[in-house]
């Protein structure tokens, strides 16, 4: 019987949050600006979503993903039928095993013995379950790399809750947490190998373009969109998930296409008409582009760290269908999965941590951090749960 994980959304938060979370995240351990002590048995965890293995699997894992949010039934059946389409199987569970050997074989040319674990928040293999194990395997310490590269409640506060949870779940205590001490690797988003990766997939899916089309092509960048309330907190600042991802875009425009003008759209909108999100919807910028006489368009997913479900459903199904529709050529970029360049910036980002590097973003987060109560759970009954 797979568990129960209560309201864990991909943007939405529980009504009864404490914003004094954040503060036990990493278990009451402040992220070092130390090198690791010699000796301790340390661990990379890749930390992800998680998606089902099969038909049986779907609904009850969009039921964990949608506990307490009142979505109904119906509306879950109708995100099901998007993977039912593709026999059940969430292709982010490849996806991420592919990114662990990479990041494996990354760690071993570089000569790090370092073991890499992997959990999910919403399906086996479960990180309550793999933080037990590393108790199991003797594990002190974990550096926890979240499949998001960027600031947001459900990007990068919900894995430290993740990780608060697991390490709850050994004792059976939140105030007396168990298992290897934790800290999560920052925001990723300005990496050079991350930038690089989707750079190259961007040159490339130009370069896959008719000629006559490909110097005017309207380049666009996508990403998750989020409550306009989430984006206004999310990170220290305010608007740091915009701002992220509208300097990330703009790196990877320069690096693939230097001097082009880019739009950075929203896409896979998972919550009530009443609740304002970010916009536009992709699809929406499709009917203005065409309207305003454009003839193509590259979409890019640089809020995206692989081709899971909701890039291949949204962009390659919906996306693409809304443009062929509108006469519009059409290509979609790769996401950075697994780019040499891409396992390489992860294995700097965990050695920076490992030699004691100043905490940056992501790892260490004030308690207001991307902290957001959500509407209570029977205002988001028209919501459609997310696909990824």
């Amino acid at each position: 019987m797979p568990r129960a994980i209560v309201d864990i959304t991909p943007a939405g938060q529980r009504p009864d949050e404490d914003p004094s979370l954040a503060v036990r995240n990493n278990g009451g351990v402040p992220p070092s600006a130390e090198p690791a002590p010699l000796g301790r048995r340390e661990a990379l965890l890749l930390l992800s979503f998680g998606g089902p293995e099969g038909h049986d699997d779907v609904m009850p894992f969009l039921e964990n993903v949608t506990r307490g949010r009142g979505i109904p039934r119906e509306r879950l059946e109708e995100v099901a039928e998007h993977y039912h389409h593709f026999g059940g199987v969430s292709p982010i569970n490849d996806q991420n095993k592919a990114l662990l050997a990479a990041l494996e074989a990354e760690l071993r040319s570089a000569g790090i013995d370092l073991p890499v674990y992997w959990g999910n928040r919403n399906w086996a293999p479960y990180v309550e379950d793999v933080w037990q194990q590393m108790a199991d395997d003797g594990i002190q310490h974990a550096y926890v790399l979240a499949t998001s590269a960027y600031a947001s409640f459900s990007g990068c506060r919900q894995y430290h809750e993740d990780v608060a949870r697991a390490r709850a779940a050994l004792t059976g205590d939140a105030a007396a947490p168990g298992g290897p001490t934790a800290e999560k690797l920052p925001h990723y988003f300005d990496a050079d190998g991350f930038v690089r990766a989707n750079a190259d997939a961007l040159a490339a899916a130009l370069a896959a373009l008719p000629a006559e089309v490909r110097d005017s092509t309207r380049l666009v960048a996508t990403a998750h969109s989020i409550p306009d309330t989430m984006a206004a907190v999310a990170g220290p600042e305010g608007h740091a998930y915009e701002a992220e991802l509208q300097a990330a875009a703009q790196q990877v425009v320069d690096r693939a296409a230097p001097g082009r003008p880019f739009d950075l759209v929203w896409q896979s909108r998972s919550g009530p008409p009443s609740v304002p999100w970010l916009e536009p919807d992709v699809n929406d910028h499709l009917e203005a582009l065409a309207e305003a006489g454009e003839k193509a368009v590259v979409l890019f997913p640089v809020g995206f760290v692989s081709d899971h479900l909701e890039v291949i459903w949204d962009l390659d199904n919906e996306a693409r269908e809304t443009a062929e529709r509108l006469g519009l050529v059409f290509a979609r970029a790769a996401t950075a999965g697994t780019h040499p360049a891409f396992a390489t910036a992860l294995r700097e980002l965990l050695e920076e941590r490992r030699a004691g590097g100043e905490p940056r973003l992501g790892t260490n987060c004030p308690a207001s951090c991307c902290f957001v109560r959500r509407p209570p759970a029977d205002t988001a009954t028209n919501g459609r749960p997310p696909s990824g």
